[in-house]
């Protein structure tokens, strides 16, 4: 076991979230939510919290369901590890999730070159250790501490804790991906290397209703849209968007055959079981959005989103039959009314997708924080990571300059 650099606090690894328990875990996740029908609601009592955000992700039942359904296991490559810092009286006072890693799968933060290059040098990058929601390119916290305790400590310990496990663990590093800003400022107060990437994210500024939204784009940019929409619905195509009790075992059944046609081709091997969806929809169906497309009223492609407190997360898309422009209108449209219905801020819309662009996802940075423990590895990486930070902001930079909505003053400029 690491241990906590403070007299009045220990540390200790669980082999799995059941051993820290719904409770303590969501008290650390979400402080001051619950889930209910129609969404996440905020609870009294905590004013600490008063600014965090429910992050599904971060839910108990989520993660339980991965670990569950042995979607996230050993076998799998994901050895849950959730490191918990302990106060003096002996209750969790904070924690991060946590996994040991035989490989880089599923992380959507890229470090296969440097395991490449490492073990080419005679060294061993696996097993390795991963601070993050399994699956998931959504930035949430990912060093969870309890309201109105000394935050910044406690994160300073957890960072602290991770390396000194790592070391322990024999494992090559620690990465933490999708970090919010005060998790960041606590890995790099530790030392740790940053990282950027990019994504595209939709945002709410007010908008009233689809119709508004496209009042501000460029003329030529909003027809593209109209058209797309048009021809998506074509051919006897319907959408349907359900959440909470709307959702049926039937409509999971057939969700699942599209994330298995559309992920046994994009990845090889889905990461999700057919349990994992099943237990998602048993416990996590308020903080679902499953919109499906049917043609003559069978289904033939769907899209999965959780529901946050100020986003909707766009997670999996599968599609069974081929239809113009379908995936923008599941995926990306349909995501985009359902937030303006719910007043949410912002759809997180996934990794990577320029073509997000032009349907109104803008460029938004991404942030990681890396421990190497080998001081040559960690000298190159650095090295690397300096490169990248700056090819990262110049892209942003020239994808924000063409987005498609118009000019304050109302010009219209060229676009992709």
């Amino acid at each position: 076991m690491p241990k906590a650099p403070a007299e009045t606090a220990t540390l200790r690894v669980a082999a799995g979230i059941a051993e820290i328990g719904r409770e303590t875990w969501d008290a650390l996740a979400n402080p001051g939510w619950r889930l209910a029908p129609g969404g996440p609601v905020r609870l009294g009592g905590i004013p600490e919290a008063a600014a965090l955000a429910y992050n599904p992700f971060l839910s108990y039942d989520f993660l339980a369901a991965l670990e569950e359904s042995g979607s996230v296991s050993a076998r799998a490559g994901w050895t849950p590890r959730h490191l918990v810092l302990e106060g003096a009286d002996g209750a969790p006072a904070a924690l991060a999730p946590c996994y040991a890693k035989s490989h880089s799968q599923g992380e959507y933060v890229f470090d296969h070159s440097w395991a490449q290059a490492y073990e080419r040098a005679g060294g061993r990058y696996y097993p390795k250790l991963q601070v993050s929601v399994p699956f998931t390119p959504a930035t949430g916290p990912r060093l969870l501490v309890r309201p109105g305790a000394p935050a910044t400590r406690d994160r300073a310990l957890l960072v602290e804790g991770l390396a000194g496990f790592a070391r322990q663990a024999g494992a090559s590093s620690v990465h933490a991906t999708f970090l919010i800003d005060d998790d960041v400022a606590a890995f790099e107060s530790g030392g740790w290397l940053a990282r950027t990437d990019q994504q595209f994210h939709w945002p709410n500024r007010g908008f009233r209703d689809f119709d508004d939204f496209l009042d501000s784009f460029q003329s030529r940019k909003r027809k593209q849209v109209k058209r797309e929409r048009r021809d998506a619905l074509a051919d006897g195509v319907e959408i349907v968007a359900k959440t909470g009790a709307e959702i049926r075992e039937a409509d999971w059944d057939a969700f699942y055959a599209f994330y298995m046609d559309t992920g046994g081709r994009k990845w090889g091997r889905p990461y999700l079981n057919r349990t994992a969806f099943a237990l998602i929809g048993e416990r996590l169906a308020d903080a679902v959005l499953l919109v499906l497309a049917t043609r003559h009223g069978r289904p033939i492609a769907g899209a999965l989103n959780l529901i946050g407190s100020d986003a909707l997360y766009g997670r999996y898309w599968g599609a069974v039959e081929e239809q113009p422009f379908l995936h923008f209108e599941v995926c990306y449209y349909q995501a985009i009314e359902f937030a303006i219905r719910r007043g949410l801020a912002r759809v997180e819309a996934g990794a990577q997708g320029e073509h997000k662009l032009a349907r109104g996802y803008l460029p938004t940075t991404t942030r990681s924080a890396h421990f190497i423990v080998d001081p040559g590895l960690r000298k190159a990486v650095d090295r690397y990571l300096a490169m990248e930070r700056q090819e990262v902001a110049q892209i942003g930079d020239m994808l924000a300059a063409h987005a498609p909505y118009r000019h304050a003053d109302g010009a219209e400029a060229d676009g992709f």
